[in-house]
Order: structure tokens, then C-alpha cells, then sequence
């Protein structure tokens, strides 16, 4: 085998001896004649393949970190362990892609240097691991997470653009290894069909922005009004979830609306909880050790008052926000008790924030004195009813009678049989699509989506036009004066253009240079 120029001896060594165990010189090795083998382009193959795929679920996992506290408090319910499993999961995901890159490396460093592709048995060992862990990931997350699949598919619409070029450029890299393997084989029917594969793969890459889609590809001028934030619970991230705190919070990032989840207690109290149980945002483990297991709704309003509902979130610190929260704040934090819904009604009149809310459960027996004993709080409270939103729709028609300027938000999509044209939604972000969000502007119907905090969501919903989003990280989002990327049309053609002609010309010196 010929050696390329510059491909020098203690390098090729090094190199081997990663890659192969062989702890010999490389050119004791070309004197024992060693080839590349059928076998050993087989294990290169499935090398390649397993870093693609630990890439692609590399991506994934980025994306999905905008939902995962979801998945922490769904951990929580059923093992009652609270760990921020993100963290975890990208440790993980980065240790993988980064021993499959390095392998990569290796061995196309190999192949310029002209030596075989010698892979060790523990090496091929590792890469199986590596493949079964990442699909039993992708074979969970389409089991219990598969609404994460559309998260995938909104992302694209974010990084797309990004990601064409980031794949142009990776193949046109690939070249100058195929192009030294191409010259050095003599097997004419494999060199034929590689370079039929890369090139249909190059077409199809240099042609695939005429199938990307993004509502951030558009001109400054037609870019619509920033969103307005919906506190998811109050301010999570800065304070305890569902309490006065977290309200007060919420107002200190120009949050618009308080979104929150009531229960009603055992003694006719509206109260706000999300949980069914306690025990994850209260200690009630402690002050009622043999009642901890009940629902929320089984305990009255004196023994409710009773619990502590902000020491947890010191303790298990449930975002990394948490760490920087000041002596100030922490001590406030540690002092929440659980609100009423009278409480909290009166702050928001006195903030002047709309509140919009879930009545929670809503397949209890008594459902309908829940509702009823939540319009009479309302009705007491003197707050001005368009500051209300009412999610449940349990009982609305009565609602409607009963409190007719209260705003009604539906948890669906609009139907062609409309009776009455809605004039709010709340839905899921995976639930719409771009399209569909600039026509429900254009109809005046108010769409809110959730639950967004990452910037790049946020960024794509603003360019398609959503109305609010509800969030965890408003003091993020508030920062955000600018969608994080907006190119006109005209800007992006001429990028496409541009790479793929770089890619090309790259390309053709490749193999120019190795002839």
C-alpha cells in the first residue's frame, strides 16, 4: 500500500495502537502484510453507523431537555425519587458520541496513513454496547415519551437550515478518506458502488433545502409581535411552584398571565396544587406521616395550612436556577405555605395579572360543588372577570350563565361545526403547526401553547405568530428581544448556494489530490 506524503512513522503507530490494541510499530505491521479485510470494512461500516446514530440521538436528547422536568416529576410519582435526570442523560450521551467520534477519527486517519483497519475485539465489544444502549433510549422514549417524536419534527424547523450545512460540510470532509481508500483498492465493483452512494448522497444533500421549512426564514419587516408569557405555576425556576412567591415572580418578568391548577379541600377551600398528592411539593410526610398517601383534596383547609410548601424546593432544587437564588430569596422560599385561591386571586387583582387555571381532579364524585365552590371565590374575590381564563370543561355551560365575562380557553382545536367561534385555545406546542397558527391569527383566535422554555422554541413560535406561550424560564424568555435567528429568503439561497458550491469544489480537490 502506498503512503501518503507527510504520514509520518510515530504517528502511524499511535494511531494503530488506539485503534487496534497492536502495540507495534506501524511498520512492523506493513512488513507482516497486513490488509484491510472484507471483515474489518464490515466493523468500519457499523463504526459509522453507530456514530450516526448516537449523533442523531444526541440531537434528540437536546431536544427533549425543553420537557424534561416533566420527566423528573414523572420519575418522582413512581419511584418518589427526585433527581434531575437531564443531567444524567446528557453525561451519558456525551460519553457515547464522544467514544464513537473518537473511534471514527481514528480510523479514517488510518485509512490517510494507508494502514488496515484492524479494529479490537474490545473496541467492537463497546460499539455493541453503545448500539443497544442507544436503542433501548430511542425504544423508551417512543414508549412513554412518543409525543417527543413531534418535538423532533418542530425542531427541525429551528435548525434545519443549520443542520444541512453542518452535514454538507461532514461529508465533503468524508471525502478525502474515500477518495484515498477509492485510489488504494483494487476491487473495482466496490470502488464503483461507493462513489455511486456518495454522490447520490451529496445530490440529495446540495438538493434537500428545497424540502426545509422554517417560519424564521421571512423578512424583518413581516415578523410578528413578541408573544406574551404565560407563567407555568407561577415562576418555577425562581420560586416554589403554585404559591405567592412564585406569583410575585411571575409579575417580575412581565409575565402576563398566572397559570396555575386548583383543588378544592375536604371543607369546600379552593386551594392551589398541581399534584394529586402532596408529598412532592409539601412535607406532608412529616406533619401527617399516615395520611401522606391521601389526595390533596382529602385533607381540610386548617390541616393544609399547616404544611410547609417551599422547603422542598431548597432541597431538591428542581432547576439549577435554584443555586443562585439569594439568602433573601431562599429564606422567603422556605417560608410558602400552600394559597388559597382567595389569596392569590387577590394578588393577581393587585398586579393587575390575569389568572387561568385547571380545577383538578376532574373525575371526582363531587366535581360540580369543586366548580361551584371555585365561581363563588370568584365572585367574592371583586377581581375583575376578563382577568379570568377557565380551562376545565367540566360544567361550562353553567360557568358561561353564572359568570359570563369570565374568558373561555379551550384545550382544543377548533371543529368545522363550530356552534360559537372560539377566541382562546391552550394546546401542547407539538399540537400545531406553523400553518395552522397563522390561520388561527388571521381568524383572531388567541393561541397559546405549552409548555416552551427553551429559546430556540421559543424563537420558531414567534416567527409563526403564536399569540402567548406558557413557561418556566419567563426570566429567560423576557430577555429575548429578537427571535434567535431570522434570514430572508434571499439571504438563505445564497448560503445554500454558496456551501454547495464550496462542498463541490472541496470535494473535486480531493480527489484531484490523492490521485
Amino acid at each position: 500500500m502506498a503512503e501518503l506524503p507527510g504520514c509520518c512513522q510515530p504517528c502511524a503507530t499511535c494511531l494503530l495502537c488506539l485503534y487496534s490494541c497492536r502495540w507495534i510499530s506501524a511498520r512492523k505491521e506493513k512488513r507482516k502484510g497486513l490488509r484491510t479485510t472484507k471483515c474489518d470494512c464490515s466493523w468500519f461500516l457499523f463504526l459509522f453507523c453507530v456514530f450516526l446514530f448516537t449523533l442523531v440521538w444526541l440531537y434528540f436528547a437536546i431536544v427533549i431537555l425543553n420537557d424534561f422536568h416533566n420527566f423528573n416529576e414523572f420519575i418522582f410519582k413512581q419511584r418518589k425519587l427526585w433527581l434531575d435526570w437531564s443531567l444524567l442523560l446528557l453525561v451519558a450521551t456525551a460519553v457515547l458520541i464522544t467514544y464513537s467520534a473518537m473511534l471514527l477519527i481514528l480510523a479514517l486517519c488510518l485509512q490517510l496513513c494507508g494502514q488496515p483497519l484492524k479494529l479490537h475485539w474490545v473496541h467492537k465489544s463497546l460499539l455493541i454496547v453503545t448500539a443497544l444502549v442507544v436503542a433501548a433510549a430511542f425504544t423508551g422514549l417512543g414508549i412513554k415519551w412518543a409525543e417527543e417524536w413531534r418535538s423532533a419534527r418542530v425542531s427541525l424547523q429551528a435548525t434545519g437550515p443549520f443542520l444541512h450545512i453542518g452535514i454538507v460540510g461532514g461529508m465533503t470532509l468524508l471525502a478525502w478518506p474515500l477518495a484515498s481508500f477509492i485510489y488504494r483498492s483494487r476491487n473495482t465493483g466496490l470502488k464503483v458502488f461507493l462513489l455511486l452512494v456518495y454522490s447520490a448522497v451529496m445530490v440529495a444533500l446540495y438538493l434537500s433545502p428545497l424540502t426545509i421549512t422554517s417560519p424564521c426564514i421571512m423578512e424583518e419587516n413581516q415578523l410578528p409581535p413578541k408573544p406574551a408569557l404565560v407563567g407555568h405555576r407561577g415562576a418555577p425556576m425562581l420560586a416554589p411552584e403554585n404559591t405567592l412567591m412564585s406569583l410575585h415572580k411571575a409579575v417580575g418578568c412581565d409575565v402576563q398571565v398566572f397559570e396555575t391548577d386548583v383543588m378544592v379541600s375536604a371543607d369546600g377551600v379552593p386551594f392551589l396544587m398541581h399534584d394529586e398528592k402532596l408529598t412532592r411539593t409539601t412535607n406532608v410526610q412529616d406533619v401527617f406521616p399516615e395520611r401522606a398517601s391521601l389526595n390533596s383534596t382529602a385533607f381540610n383547609w386548617t390541616d393544609l395550612q399547616q404544611l410547609d410548601a417551599g422547603s422542598w424546593f431548597l432541597e431538591r432544587r428542581p432547576f439549577s436556577t435554584v443555586q443562585s437564588l439569594s439568602a433573601g430569596d431562599r429564606k422567603q422560599a422556605s417560608k410558602q405555605k400552600i394559597p388559597s385561591l382567595e389569596e392569590v386571586l387577590e394578588a393577581a387583582k393587585h398586579s393587575n395579572i390575569s389568572i387561568m387555571f385547571d380545577l383538578r381532579p376532574e373525575n371526582h364524585t363531587d366535581y360540580q360543588s369543586f366548580v361551584n365552590a371555585t365561581l363563588d371565590t370568584i365572585l367574592q374575590s371583586g377581581i375583575p372577570l376578563q382577568q379570568i381564563l377557565w380551562l376545565p370543561d367540566g360544567f361550562r355551560e353553567q360557568v358561561k350563565q353564572q359568570v359570563p365575562g369570565v374568558q373561555q380557553v379551550y384545550g382544543r382545536k377548533r371543529l368545522q361545526d363550530e356552534k360559537e367561534p372560539l377566541l382562546h385555545v391552550n394546546l401542547p406546542y407539538q399540537d400545531m403547526s406553523s400553518e395552522e397558527i397563522r390561520q388561527y391569527r388571521q381568524d383572531n383566535i388567541s393561541v397559546n401553547l405549552y409548555v416552551v422554555n427553551q429559546p430556540w422554541l421559543f424563537s420558531v413560535l414567534w416567527c409563526a405568530g403564536v399569540s402567548s406561550v406558557t413557561t418556566n424560564a419567563c426570566q429567560v424568555l423576557k430577555e429575548m428581544k429578537h427571535p434567535i435567528w431570522l434570514l430572508p429568503s434571499s439571504t438563505y439561497l445564497m448560503i445554500w448556494i454558496v456551501a454547495d458550491c464550496v462542498s463541490f469544489l472541496m470535494i473535486l480537490w480531493a480527489f484531484l489530490l490523492l490521485k
